[in-house]
């Protein structure tokens, strides 16, 4: 399709009568509007102004627009994707660089809670650094299901049984999708003796900064896996990807040998069978040091007006190319 671009209101894709496969695009025109409020997006939808929401993960949102009866919602399209929403520790901060620190936090979050309470069953657990959908996931990792006696005797053996104090960052979005875990974390964490301050940034490049600049103790982040691991996963564990500066690198100045030897392995490993076994051994390493502790899988929704045919719904979503989308009765 042909492109036309208004800055800050939309981009107008027209149909290109010279496409190379006869018969699409089915649709003359496409308008992918900007609109920057939440709530007239909704509102949007609800009227019919708009056809289409793709990427939203708001369960208050999902919720909103399951009640409209003209919209069909998908949570089909997203599984290249593998939006992951982990909290990250600083391992480098002398707080954090016992992994019984790390083991006991993990103890005291509830993974249950977060996906049926806060984001009211529309996201799903995830327990490792691979996105559970993916054929390369390890079952039997272990997953830290929420413990406060394990956390507790934790704290005490790693000498943090007076207490600690320590700030959490997250990245800056809807509220339910990082904010109201961090409050959640604030009243759980002080079960284990932690005192924990929510740090709020303005905006995005504030937060990237302290996150990619390392000046940060636990931080909240939503990390895509993409279609493979070595595109969204080793970047994260590599001890060469610590980048001061670099968002989305190994902001946890994690650095485990044993970890390199296996991602680099299963990057050029041609057998799958051996591929899944090296990725199967790096996570129940990386989950026996625990830089991060996995939370939930991103509740990805598309909804749609029910009159459209052919939504993208492969493992790209509406990343996928949009020339079979037409309208029906």
């Amino acid at each position: 399709m042909l492109e036309e671009f208004t800055p800050g209101e939309a981009v107008i894709m027209k149909k290109n009568p010279n496409f190379f496969i006869d018969g699409r695009p089915k649709l003359d025109e496409i308008i992918i509007r900007i609109i920057k409020d939440p709530s007239a997006l909704l509102i949007a939808m609800e009227n019919g102004d708009a056809d289409m929401y793709p990427f939203m993960a708001g369960s208050q949102e999902i919720k909103r627009l399951e009640k409209v009866d003209a919209l069909s919602i998908t949570t089909d399209g997203y599984a290249a994707v593998g939006p992951i929403n982990w909290l990250a520790f600083n391992t480098a901060s002398p707080k954090l660089s016992d992994v019984r620190v790390r083991q006991a936090i993990s103890y005291a979050v509830d993974r249950d809670f977060i996906t049926k309470a806060l984001h009211r069953g529309v996201s799903t657990a995830q327990r490792g650094p691979i996105i559970e959908s993916s054929p390369y996931f390890d079952e039997t990792i272990p997953s830290y299901d929420v413990d406060l006696d394990k956390a507790n005797a934790l704290m005490a053996e790693a000498g943090f049984g007076d207490g600690m104090e320590l700030t959490i960052d997250y990245i800056p979005g809807p509220k339910e999708q990082q904010q109201s875990i961090a409050e959640y974390m604030k009243s759980q964490l002080k079960k284990i003796g932690i005192a924990l301050t929510v740090r709020a940034a303005p905006d995005f490049p504030t937060w990237a900064g302290r996150v990619g600049g390392h000046d940060f103790e636990l931080s909240m982040d939503i990390v895509f896996n993409w279609g493979d691991p070595v595109i969204g996963v080793h970047r994260s564990y590599l001890s060469d990807n610590i980048k001061k500066g670099v968002i989305w690198s190994n902001t946890q100045q994690y650095s485990n040998a044993k970890v390199d030897e296996l991602l680099n392995a299963a990057a050029v490993e041609l057998d799958d069978a051996k591929r899944a076994s090296l990725y199967a051994e790096f996570q129940q390493q990386v989950a026996a040091d625990l830089p991060v502790y996995w939370i939930n899988a991103l509740p990805y929704h598309t909804a749609y007006n029910s009159k459209l045919k052919n939504v993208p719904t492969g493992i790209w979503g509406t990343m996928h190319p949009m020339d079979m989308i037409e309208w029906g009765e």
